[in-house]
């Protein structure tokens, strides 16, 4: 039993492995290119657009009144 809990507390660190790694390889590309204006420009603009579509997202997830 003690190994069967031992492998279940694995679990948490190779989701946090693997959550590392793909923001690693997705920012990692976007940081060699952001001397350029226009590339500056949309990573802004994809971060503030990801924000304000998640908390609408959120807010509607838990609101109670309806938004329409």
């Amino acid at each position: 039993m003690k190994e069967f809990f031992l492998n279940v507390t694995r679990y948490p660190r190779y989701l946090v492995a693997i959550g590392l790694g793909v923001f690693n390889s997705v920012l990692e590309p976007l940081a060699r290119r952001r001397s350029n204006p226009v590339t500056a420009v949309a990573l802004v603009g994809a971060l503030v657009s990801g924000l304000v579509s998640l908390s609408l997202v959120l807010r509607a997830m838990v609101g109670s009144a309806p938004l329409a």
